[in-house]
């Protein structure tokens, strides 16, 4: 995440803060997804973790956050955030059980250094959940044609899932499984969006993992 991308944030947190109510069915739409895949038990961490609106609901207890009005409505949630960036995490090697990015990749510098850096930090055996913007379905290409509209998607790079789990799979993660949701636009959703498993119709989608790295 850029020096100038990461100001917006840090001027902007409030408003960001309020989308989720505004958009609360895709909001929980989101939720859902990501709980399809949630493992129970052990230590979490969110990297990305914003105002704490999917860490709190999804039981993740730590998080990393380079905007610190953004880090401090989180810590207000209860999540305990560190300032850092994603290619540069502040802990030890093994240090969760599971790790997660939600609506983040598409704002990093270096997405595969960030994964390599949750591959270090991941105990083995770990999962990694990534919830973004499916880049190739109807929704995501909506936003990458309106992204210029919008303060905080304006420097977004939506990747392809098919990017990820080449990625993923560099980096030796195993027992993949993708779902998907939010199947038209934010504002004509009138109930909570179904989750199907695969990728390419919804613009959210949840890739989970394992890491397989040797101890």
């Amino acid at each position: 995440m850029t020096e100038n991308l990461v100001q917006i944030f840090e001027e902007s947190a409030q408003e960001y803060d309020a989308w989720f109510d505004k958009h609360r069915l895709a909001y929980e739409s989101e939720i859902r997804a990501l709980k399809r895949f949630m493992g129970a038990g052990g230590i979490g961490l969110e990297i990305g973790v914003g105002t704490g609106r999917f860490a709190v609901p999804l039981g993740i207890e730590f998080g990393v956050e380079p905007a610190e009005a953004m880090a401090d409505l989180a810590r207000r949630r209860g999540i305990k955030v560190s300032r850092a960036m994603a290619e540069a995490l502040p802990f030890r090697r093994d240090s969760f059980a599971r790790v997660m990015m939600v609506t983040v990749i598409c704002f990093l510098r270096d997405p595969f250094l960030s994964l390599t850096e949750t591959t270090r930090v991941l105990k083995p055996g770990g999962q990694i959940i990534i919830g973004m913007i499916d880049k190739n379905s109807p929704l995501g290409r909506s936003y990458e044609a309106h992204k210029q509209e919008s303060k905080f998607y304006r420097q977004a790079n939506f990747l392809s899932i098919g990017r990820v789990l080449e990625w993923l799979a560099r980096l030796n993660y195993r027992q993949v499984e993708v779902c998907q949701t939010l199947w038209r636009e934010l504002s004509d959703i009138p109930h909570f969006e179904p989750v199907r498993a695969g990728h390419g119709e919804g613009g959210f989608v949840v890739i989970t993992a394992q890491n397989h790295k040797v101890a």
